[in-house]
């Protein structure tokens, strides 16, 4: 039987939950899901109903910040320390974690993660291990051994680098015990560790040593530990910056993706723009991250670009490519020297994180939220070289370490336990006019299959709105988009490309409509429907078809058109034949784009009234005129005339797009699909 909090008969995980989240929201302590936190206490055993010593301990994956009773891992303490007598060495101890297993108590809750026997060996009851930037540059620093002393006096011991493991547990545990008056340790290049007879105790001597630590480095460090700033390397303007940014990111996401496909994150913060300017970018860079979260994340370096911002987008282009094969060449090598017989195969050579000067940092990863805490991990990592170098010089763990840790057998076991992804994952997703109606059925379904979306709409906050409702900005974004205009679209596209490193999909569906047989037809009737439906179309698939070209990526585009394209209704003169414009684009198209992988698509839809936002602004009271029937019977009307009797709504649209764009017709092009449960005169052959 699991105990939960309610049946311990003790607040101390309740606490343990409460401590983890007040540290873990604070980014000064720890990245996100950093480090973990343990208590111990006692409980009653459902079996025998005696007292019995409990160890509860965050579990492999969570997050402190966010950390629930679900995420705690309980163990036995007495069986957890048992297993001192049988450890097998540090050659072995890999083989711990699956004893870990069987010192569960109940169900034992989350998996025991790597850093268990830390928290269960060392004798104290609140344990909480950290990575704060302030702690890791000490950890880091050439030095970091005198540093430790220096700054914290008897206070705080120095562990040497070791990877996590139970023998990382039995040296912090021998040390406290070497050093009763200690209240934690820096763990050489990698972060802190402190302890407490509370919970309070144990958080006030966390605290204490990140404060005390941030507060040396501040007052003690050089003013400028990256050197002087280069000329040509300064930030541009914002917008300019933001403007050259996607410019340059579909390039930068095909030299990301030539693995497999990323997404990406744009960062333009004040601390990387300032480091990517100095003298030392490209010596600390090559460095690489040391903290072994950092890197599992960020691989263990960027790429570079070497030139100014002053250079030309064709230059800065060129230059990235040649640094690509570089890099992967590079990336070869390391993987070449330190692999073994048991190492698992290279995960890809591609980097992850992308510095170009002036301009900001470009992370990759395979979702947007795993994309932007890469990112968050690289500015961290930048944090600690400040530090490091402010007092001493940056010292990361060594290569071979860092290999160790990336190929991992128990890493290697913990990829392989994801879960597979969901058809649509990795692919980002604009979708016009996706406030309401069709364009936000897409966009839900699109979500839903694990795709980023970006909601371009009119209206921007209704664009906003609907972004919301599908989720965070790791899910879905909404922007402004006038598809009339070419600046807007072109604008839409680029806040697309800077939310998610590119795009893949573009659904064509801002429309309008007006119902007028041709005598009452205006001249700006005409101009408007085909300015945002023939033009509007046109220019969004213009402005998305150079990213895909320079993604190399593929893609899709999708045309929401109609059943009007090819059946003759009446007073209809404008709206059908901007929608017989739209059918031949996807012909036209689908032909010219098919060289670079990307394929055109229609769908032709009927009488979708529900939820409509065409329909409720005029025109369902337009055609309900036409045919003679009261409005709100329009759906049942368009439904009974068709051969399957059967009203068409907005989801159905969804679900065609969904099969357009997914993995089921990659070899289909220049299709159009009926989605208008059968009407025999808009049969296409």
């Amino acid at each position: 039987m699991t105990q939960s909090i309610a049946s311990t008969g003790t607040s101390t995980a309740a606490q343990l939950i409460e401590r983890s989240n007040r540290l873990g929201q604070d980014k000064k302590n720890t990245n996100y899901a950093g480090g973990n936190t343990s208590a111990k206490g006692s409980a009653i055993d459902p079996v025998t109903g005696e007292s019995v010593e409990l160890l509860w301990v965050k579990g492999s994956g969570g997050d402190l910040g966010t950390l629930t009773e679900k995420g705690l891992s309980t163990l036995r303490l007495d069986r957890m320390r048992s297993l001192v007598e049988v450890y097998p060495g540090v050659d072995r101890e890999d083989e711990m974690v699956a004893a870990f297993d069987y010192c569960l108590h109940g169900k034992g809750g989350a998996a025991p993660s790597i850093d268990t026997a830390m928290h269960g060996l060392v004798n104290a009851n609140h344990v909480d291990h950290l990575h704060p930037d302030s702690g890791i540059a000490i950890a880091t620093a050439k030095d970091g051994r005198e540093l430790t002393a220096k700054i914290f006096g008897g206070k705080v011991a120095w562990v040497d680098w070791r990877r996590p493991g139970f023998q990382l547990g039995l040296d912090i545990a021998r040390i406290k015990e070497e050093n009763p008056q200690a209240i934690g340790c820096i763990l050489g290049g990698h972060g802190i560790t402190a302890w407490g007879d509370t919970s309070d105790e144990s958080e006030a001597n966390s605290l204490w040593i990140i404060d005390t630590a941030a507060a040396y480095i501040q007052e003690h460090g050089a003013p400028e530990p990256f050197g002087a700033v280069v000329p040509g390397f300064e930030a541009m303007p914002d917008s300019e910056r933001r403007t050259r940014a996607a410019a340059l990111a579909p390039t930068i996401r095909s030299l990301a993706s030539a693995d497999k496909p990323m997404v990406g994150h744009y960062c333009d913060d004040q601390r990387v723009l300032d480091f990517l300017s100095r003298q030392k970018l490209a010596q600390l860079a090559e460095l690489g991250t040391s903290c072994p979260d950092h890197f599992l994340r960020t691989k263990i370096k960027p790429l570079v670009l070497d030139l100014p911002a002053s250079a030309s987008i064709e230059e800065q282009l060129e230059r990235l490519n040649e640094l690509h094969v570089e890099y992967r060449e590079d990336y070869r090598r390391y993987y070449e020297t330190h692999k073994d017989e048991n190492s698992p195969a290279m995960r890809g050579a591609d980097p992850l994180i992308v510095l170009v000067p002036g301009v900001g940092m470009f992370s990759y990863g395979a979702n947007k939220q795993t994309a932007r805490v890469a990112g968050e991990f690289y500015l961290n990592a930048i944090n600690v070289m400040r530090g490091a170098e402010a007092l001493s010089s940056y010292t990361p763990i060594s290569d071979a370490e860092k290999f160790r840790i990336e190929y991992w057998a128990l890493e290697e076991a913990k990829l392989q336990r994801m879960p597979q992804p969901k058809s649509h994952a990795g692919r980002i997703a604009l979708v016009t006019g996706a406030a309401s109606g069709i364009g936000k059925a897409v966009a839900k379904r699109l979500a839903a299959e694990g795709a980023c979306v970006v909601i371009a709409d009119l209206d921007l906050a209704k664009a906003q709105a609907a972004a919301a409702e599908l989720g965070d900005a790791d899910v879905a974004v909404g922007v402004a988009a006038n598809v009339a205009d070419a600046g807007a679209v072109q604008a839409a596209i680029d806040e697309a490309v800077l939310a998610f490193g590119g795009l893949d999909l573009v659904v064509n569906n801002a429309g309008l409509s007006l119902s007028k047989p041709l005598l009452e037809t205006t001249e700006a009737d005409w101009d408007l429907q085909h300015d945002v439906m023939a033009k509007g179309s046109f220019l969004v698939s213009k402005a998305a078809a150079k990213v895909l070209i320079e993604q190399k990526l593929g893609g899709d585009i999708i045309y929401i058109s109609s059943k009007n394209s090819v059946f003759a209704g009446p007073n209809n003169i404008a709206y059908s034949a901007t929608k017989a414009d739209q059918a031949h684009q996807v012909r036209l198209l689908a032909v010219e784009l098919g060289e670079h992988g990307v394929r055109v698509n229609g769908i032709n839809p009927d009488g979708v009234v529900r939820g409509s936002g065409i329909f409720s602004s005029g025109w369902g009271a337009q055609r309900a005129a036409t045919y003679g029937v009261a409005e709100e019977d329009l759906g049942q009307f368009y439904a009974n005339r068709t051969i399957l009797k059967r009203e068409v709504i907005p989801e159905n649209i969804a679900d065609a797009v969904y099969v357009l764009t997914g993995p089921e017709l990659t070899r289909t092009t220049g299709l159009h699909i009926p989605v208008d449960s059968g009407v025999a005169a808009a049969f296409l052959r």
